[in-house]
């Protein structure tokens, strides 16, 4: 695949759900991908890119921005607590707030620098003991909680399991939204980013379908 192939195949999803062209916007998953690949993508002009890991973002990007100001960039990954004043200097948007704690170190450091990034909450669809986010039963507290501290919470996100069928995942992270009157909808990855789509995704993150498998580093 190349980013055109994902990116005309966004365009036909977006048309097949009836929905207008550029509503959904591709973040190409960067994480642990060389920097010539990443250098690759942004030479074809896109600017939309992830990153799972704090401290792997604050290594890589600063160069890329500084030759490509425009760069956008998001926290697609868990965020512990004791990184998040870098992460906030770092990303755009943040798609992983998932706990109380998170949320008040977040207005807190808000406060503190009169800037947020966009937050997204993740929101644990499969109830899975192993994954981040908060359980669909708590998400409309939680989101009223974090409006509560002014956070600019813009959408959900969430990760379904591997071995459930993701329409239904993504099905309910849309109700969820709607309920709560929220645009945003982080879903669908290289695998099954089409149907997210078709449920009403906004941010779609791709990274092998487009960067290939990810490279082993060198022992």
């Amino acid at each position: 695949m190349s980013l055109q192939d994902i990116t005309a195949r966004i365009a036909k999803a977006e048309t097949a759900a009836g929905r207008a062209a550029g509503t959904v916007k591709l973040i190409a998953v960067s994480k642990v991908q060389p920097d010539a690949r990443v250098q690759a993508v942004l030479d074809q002009g896109h600017r939309c890119f992830g990153e799972n890991r704090v401290q792997e973002a604050a290594g890589k990007w600063p160069g890329f921005t500084a030759q490509f100001p425009d760069v956008d960039l998001h926290l697609i990954g868990p965020l512990q607590t004791n990184k998040a004043r870098q992460a906030m200097e770092l990303f755009s948007t943040i798609h992983s707030v998932d706990r109380p704690k998170l949320a008040k170190t977040l207005a807190r450091l808000a406060q503190e620098v009169g800037t947020c990034p966009d937050l997204f909450i993740q929101v644990n669809t499969g109830e899975e003991a192993q994954k981040a986010g908060i359980l669909p039963v708590d998400a409309d507290d939680f989101i009223k909680e974090c409006r509560d501290l002014d956070l600019p919470v813009q959408g959900l996100m969430c990760i379904p399991p591997v071995d459930e069928e993701p329409a239904l995942h993504f099905a309910l992270l849309a109700k969820i939204a709607e309920r709560n009157g929220l645009q945003g909808l982080s879903m669908g990855m290289s695998g099954d980013f089409e149907q997210a789509i078709a449920l009403g995704a906004t941010h779609v993150r791709v990274g092998s379908a487009i960067f290939g498998e990810r490279v082993k580093p060198q022992e």
